[in-house]
């Protein structure tokens, strides 16, 4: 090895691995936590309800939820319709604030209990995207969260086309990523941890490295991706430890909490590139043919998606429920 590029690979290895990740990857902050966004300094953010409903609870943010209450109590509406608007606005207020910190987008999640509505879906994103519009955002730094139902991959296709981009949460499958991307979605969130978690409790035992089922899946769906040239993004998302992360550098984008932001800043062992684009294009895959039918019955046929997706919903519901009774006492 000549010197030069031993000084190079020296060098490299005091990159930290957050810094070493950022070379092939896209880092977006998963939370709703500013301090921890300006700290880590991701290309995006995302957010869910689960992590509004946490971050209004904390004191430093509480100030945000009063603020909308006291502008929206004066909109001429009441009961849960006036609930839904001020949910509305805290959901914009918190991505305007992320958008003056990161340079790129913002993920902003529809109401989960709307995952099989395709009309009610493309409904709300609209308005989402009119409020944020009316804060002199460009729609081009939103993503609007919808879960991948048969249902809100439909509503995506059409947001689509109006030059709304949609972030696909929830996703667990091939299926669901498959059809994503055939409907032209921006972009694609598969639940590593999630994934992990349901195999560990159905089978009693750890997995690690590159057999971590979690891993694997987004392995999987981002070949399929690159193998077919289709421009979806794909972000692995909801990790449970820094070796998820690392066996998927090179993955288009990967969400991570602070926690996991924290232990990729202050560790310097090396990382390699494990997804390359130009190899999963040599990949041996079949294409996928999937309509409604088919798409149902693949899903259906996997245990794990099926009940990770019914799951994910009924729990981001359930944080809409708290956020709406908090809301209901404060008016």
């Amino acid at each position: 090895m000549s010197t030069a590029v031993a000084e190079d690979k020296k060098a490299e290895t005091k990159l930290s691995q957050l810094d070493q990740l950022k070379k092939f990857t896209k880092v977006v902050a998963d939370t709703g936590d500013f301090e921890s966004i300006k700290d880590f300094k991701p290309q995006d953010a995302t957010t869910n309800p689960s992590l509004i409903f946490a971050a209004t609870q904390k004191e430093k943010y509480a100030h945000l939820l009063t603020e909308v209450i006291a502008d929206r109590k004066s909109s001429g509406l009441s009961g849960a319709a006036q609930i839904e608007d001020i949910i509305d606005h805290l959901l914009v207020a918190f991505g305007c604030d992320i958008l003056q910190i990161v340079p790129g987008r913002v993920s902003t999640e529809t109401d989960a209990r709307l995952s099989f509505d395709t009309g009610g879906s493309i409904k709300k994103a609209r308005h989402l995207i009119e409020l944020y519009e009316k804060r002199g955002i460009d729609r081009k730094r939103v993503l609007i969260k919808i879960a991948s139902t048969w249902e809100g991959i439909n509503a995506a296709e059409q947001l689509q086309k109006e030059g709304i981009n949609c972030n696909l949460t929830l996703l667990f499958s091939l299926p669901q990523a498959v059809r994503c991307a055939e409907a032209k979605v921006q972009l694609i969130s598969p639940f590593v941890g999630r994934i992990y978690d349901w195999y560990k409790a159905a089978n009693k035992r750890d997995y690690t490295g590159v057999e971590d089922p979690g891993v694997q899946s987004v392995r999987e769906i981002y070949t399929y991706y690159k193998k077919f040239g289709y421009n979806t993004e794909v972000m692995g998302a909801s990790f449970r430890n820094v070796g998820q992360i690392i066996e998927l550098a090179g993955c288009d984008l990967l969400t991570i909490s602070p926690e996991l932001l924290d232990k990729l800043s202050k560790s310097q062992e090396p990382i390699e590139r494990n997804l390359d684009p130009a190899k999963a294009k040599d990949a041996d895959v079949k294409k996928l043919e999937l309509d409604e039918k088919t798409f149902r019955y693949l899903l259906n046929d996997d245990a794990m998606a099926t009940e990770k997706t019914a799951e994910g919903i009924r729990k981001f519901a359930a944080d809409i429920v708290k956020l709406e009774r908090v809301i209901a006492s404060k008016l």
